[in-house]
């Protein structure tokens, strides 16, 4: 019987695995058991902007109260009445967290088949695609983990710099990312370092301050009592911890110096501004990834945006590889527990939550 992590739509931490009545495969669907997946900031993003940006409405829920949170990670063919998708078959793509996942498939082009369920027709298109494992250029043998961990945050990480670099930068001569720690910062703070638009700068919590310069990706790493210090000139700011009294002080700081200010996940969600400040510098704006890999794959085509985030995955999880462990959740138990742990920040900045054997 398929089992699924339901968690109320309104609140984060109420969340309960449910058990579902299996359901009988129509002509053209296949069946995936999902074997292996992370848990990450990245994922909690998704349940505080579940219903603003939709992502509850990929896997729904047994009622409207509540969600399936989205996941990204490894699953397997179980059943098939496709001809194209054989029993067997493993790809990665984006399941909910839970035992398994039934696709409506279509769209095969030998590398990979989309889920063209009437309820995803509208959903980005991005996160439809299941990409067989055997065909998928970003794989490699044993990078499992980081593959399941980091790839979908590097691919925002992608499209964040390669968002400034389509702008130019905006003409900033410095970039400045908030929860510097987090893994999608670090792929963005890598990208950016390699592109050479001036100094890179982390702004973090005081415990991961130490983490953070280790990494070597970053310039300068300041802790986020210390933002008054850094040096002023026309800057970037790329916004993943949500902390609204961060983002206040980030733009009172750099001021009419603050050429675009970005909002990309909210890694501090439960935080909420206190600090009386009035509005300064440019207007916050939101990234939706899927717009500018729309963008981009009108550019340089589907191939040429795929080679091109490829050749930057192979370096980055080569780098990924000296500072990110994995812990391993088992079973429905150990997964909530993980869950939970990664919603109440509990889990360091080198290590990754990674889950296995629902099924």
């Amino acid at each position: 019987m398929p089992t699924y992590l339901e968690i109320d739509r309104r609140d984060l931490r109420e969340a309960a695995f449910v058990d579902t009545p299996s359901s009988e495969l129509t002509e053209g669907q296949v069946r995936f058991r999902v074997d292996r997946f992370g848990i990450t900031a990245n994922n909690i993003t998704y349940g505080v902007f579940g219903d603003a940006m939709r992502y509850w409405n990929f896997f729904p829920a047994s009622d409207t109260t509540r969600g399936r949170l989205p996941v990204w990670g490894f699953g397997t063919v179980i059943e098939s009445r496709h001809s194209g998708v054989p029993v067997g078959q493993r790809a990665y793509g984006y399941w909910p967290l839970g035992s398994e996942l039934i696709i409506d498939a279509g769209r095969l082009d030998g590398r990979s088949v989309v889920d063209v369920a009437p309820h995803r027709a509208d959903l980005p298109s991005p996160y439809n695609r299941y990409i067989f494992t055997e065909h998928d250029p970003a794989y490699r043998e044993g990078f499992d983990d980081i593959h399941i961990l980091l790839w979908p945050l590097f691919y925002t990480s992608f499209v964040v710099e390669d968002f400034l670099d389509d702008h130019s930068y905006f003409g900033a001569r410095r970039t400045v990312i908030s929860s510097a720690s987090s893994k999608t910062a670090i792929g963005a703070a890598f990208l950016a370092q390699r592109r050479g638009m001036g100094p890179v700068v982390g702004l973090t919590s005081a415990s991961n301050l130490a983490f953070t310069r280790g990494l070597g990706c970053y310039d300068v790493v300041a802790s986020y009592d210390d933002i008054e210090s850094l040096e002023k000139s026309e800057a970037c700011y790329i916004d993943i911890a949500g902390n609204r009294d961060v983002t206040q002080r980030v733009h009172h700081h750099f001021g009419d110096q603050l050429n675009y200010s970005m909002i990309v996940g909210d890694t501090h969600w439960d935080a909420t501004a206190e600090l009386p400040l009035p509005n300064v510098g440019p207007k916050p704006e939101f990234l939706f990834a899927p717009v500018q890999i729309a963008k981009r794959t009108k550019d340089w085509g589907r191939d040429g945006l795929e080679e091109k985030v490829g050749a930057a995955w192979y370096l980055f999880g080569d780098f990924a590889a000296t500072w990110l462990s994995s812990d391993i959740r088992t079973g429905t138990a150990s997964i909530r527990e993980g869950y939970f742990d990664v919603l109440e920040g509990r889990v360091g900045p080198s290590v990754g939550v990674v889950c296995e054997q629902l099924a």
